[in-house]
């Protein structure tokens, strides 16, 4: 993996490269499908629609309480013959409530459970926030509410080291159950006391990056130390405004800086955004419901932005970071929760 800090990341030279080479040998595509916030209802048949449209890399999460569906999606274009295990990328994450070691193998076999699959091939620690245990059978997935139906429902912390949790996804490499693990929300700081003991370095670090919050130092810093980079809600703004967490206004797409680059590629402002992330050398994963998104935010390896247009687009930077557990913990679940403080 190159510096993700050049302009331009472009493996061997080729803009047709979709993959970022992991230090374990795995190779991750460039371009996924996030799951969060995608219905149930209607998440299988954006699997196989995803599937069609030629998506490989699928993101998800215990904590997006769809896994089971993406499951039978999966099933579907397997059986089918469209596509075949071995040519998916599969990445799930370890929730908040299962960071002490007994918990995270039986974390891992649910959702492998729920995806129908023998072994993921990414498995990341979803947030540096350890909350108490809430048993399968009692809820699943349990959320943040330890007990939902409190007079006051507030976070309830369990503070585990991540040392413990590490040690833990480990074995599952070793046992077979994933292929690669990672993290997710991470800084540098945890970064680098992570690795000082990991027997098994982190392949992947996934966190929010966009052109209003791009991150360079955190990029170089993974850059040097060979871990790869997904960028999660790559477009900014668009994930959050149903949740009341961003302005309109704060939408990178309407910039006239994204529009001009559009319009001079005759593309639209969404894939100039999201080439920009994969030209940087990071993988994204958008999410979409639309079939006609779905193909558009795929279509990104046959055009290039030239080196003062990945400037310009860098340069929208705010610092603006739209999940921020700092802000929503408070506002949604009674608790004052920084972490990248």
């Amino acid at each position: 993996m190159e510096d993700p800090a050049t302009d331009t990341y472009l493996g061997d030279s080729t803009i047709s490269v979709q993959h970022l080479e992991l230090a374990s040998g795995g190779k991750l595509p460039a371009v996924g499908l996030g799951f969060w916030k995608v219905d149930k209802s209607i998440t299988p048949d954006i699997v196989t629609t995803a599937v069609d449209a030629g998506y490989r890399h699928f993101d998800c999460a215990c904590d997006y309480g769809n896994e089971a569906e993406v499951g039978v999606g999966l099933q579907r274009a397997l059986q089918s013959g469209a596509v075949a295990r071995d040519d998916l990328w599969i990445t799930s994450k370890l929730w908040n409530t299962y960071h002490r070691a007994e918990h995270v193998r039986p974390a891992v076999e649910r959702t492998l459970r729920d995806l129908q699959t023998d072994y993921l091939d990414l498995y990341l620690i979803h947030f540096p926030i350890s909350l108490r245990f809430v048993p399968f059978d009692e809820r699943y997935p349990p959320e943040w509410f330890f007990d939902p139906q409190a007079a006051s429902p507030r976070l309830e912390l369990d503070p585990v080291p991540i040392h413990e949790t590490w040690r833990a996804m480990e074995g599952l490499v070793r046992d077979g159950l994933v292929k690669n693990v990672g993290v997710c929300n991470f800084g540098t700081s945890l970064l680098r006391d992570l690795l000082s003991y990991a027997d098994i370095r982190p392949a992947v670090l996934q966190v929010e990056l966009h052109p209003h919050l791009t991150q360079e130092k955190l990029l170089r810093f993974c850059s040097e130390e060979k871990i790869a980079v997904t960028a999660f809600s790559p477009l900014g703004a668009q994930s959050y405004f149903s949740l009341n967490m961003a302005k309109q206004s704060e939408s990178v797409l309407a910039h006239e800086v994204v529009k001009d680059i559009a319009q001079k590629h005759a593309r639209t402002s969404a894939q100039v955004v999201l080439r920009w992330g994969v030209q940087r050398g990071t993988a994204i994963v958008p999410k979409s419901s639309n079939a006609e998104r779905l193909h558009e935010n795929i279509a990104l390896f046959d055009f290039e932005l030239s080196g003062d247009e990945m400037t310009a687009i860098c340069a929208l930077n705010r610092n603006r970071r739209f999940n921020d557990p700092g802000d929503f913990c408070e506002a949604a679940f009674n608790t004052f929760l920084p972490i990248y403080e």
